[in-house]
């Protein structure tokens, strides 16, 4: 049995390795090449993705539709750190699915609250808010620090500033482009979201502007920073999906 091994994420490994990717893919056999033809045809090109068509997965190991066998070494971005097909996970599923598919914020149900309560006791939290994905908790981050802005520190209206650490990469909403510095990211969206700025990371000079601001940086995990005159409050809150 042979492994082909995928460094795949593209900006991610390219920056890692220098400017240089790692590409260990074979030919794309006829049945890859009749996937990504489709895709050009009928989708819309926001992505520019490794030549390999992936059917299946167990584990760390993914199979194209070829029958090649890979390690799954991008993982959704740490979204699927626990593997492909978890058993535990895919048996909740299916046990979910099978009394209740879908409800509303609208109503209440039988397993938010059980979930909220497990999750803030094991980190020792107060209060949950979970999102379906990572840039949302993040637009919800820049909500809610703006929000503590006007309402605790009586920051006047629509004058609340974000500060965020250059290099960041949090999404691809306008707000998450807004706070980028990468024109890869931000270049041809404009205008962007008002009152957003960037500094350098660690670098506590840039970080002395004026008084009521809220802050969010991203070193790897995200967190939300809120900055209180001169006091930081350090939420660590994970906000990836």
């Amino acid at each position: 049995m042979s492994l082909s091994f995928s460094f795949t994420g593209g900006r991610l490994w390219r920056g890692l390795l220098g400017g240089g990717a790692i590409r260990c893919f074979s030919t794309p056999g006829a049945k890859s090449e009749a996937i990504f033809e489709k895709e050009r045809k009928f989708g819309a090109q926001n992505y520019a993705p490794l030549p390999v068509a992936l059917c299946k997965g167990e584990g760390i190991y993914v199979w194209d539709v070829e029958g090649k066998k890979y390690f799954d070494f991008l993982s959704g971005y740490s979204a699927l750190n626990q593997g492909h097909r978890h058993p535990r996970i895919v048996q909740a599923l299916k046990d979910q699915v099978d009394k209740l598919t879908l409800t509303s914020r609208a109503f209440y149900n039988d397993a938010l609250g059980e979930f909220e309560e497990y999750t803030t006791r094991l980190f020792g939290y107060d209060k949950l808010l979970p999102m379906n994905s990572g840039v949302e908790a993040c637009e919800s981050s820049v909500k809610l620090a703006r929000r503590w802005a006007y309402d605790v520190k009586q920051v006047p209206h629509n004058q609340a500033k974000v500060v965020f650490v250059k290099g960041n990469f949090w999404g691809r909403s306008i707000a998450a482009v807004s706070a980028s510095t990468d024109p890869e990211s931000y270049g041809g969206y404009g205008p962007f979201v008002p009152n957003f700025q960037t500094i350098e990371y660690d670098n506590l000079k840039e970080l002395e502007v004026p008084i009521n601001i809220a802050h969010m940086q991203e070193p790897g995990n995200k967190y939300l920073n809120i900055l209180r005159g001169n006091m930081f409050d350090l939420f660590s809150v994970p906000l990836s999906s």
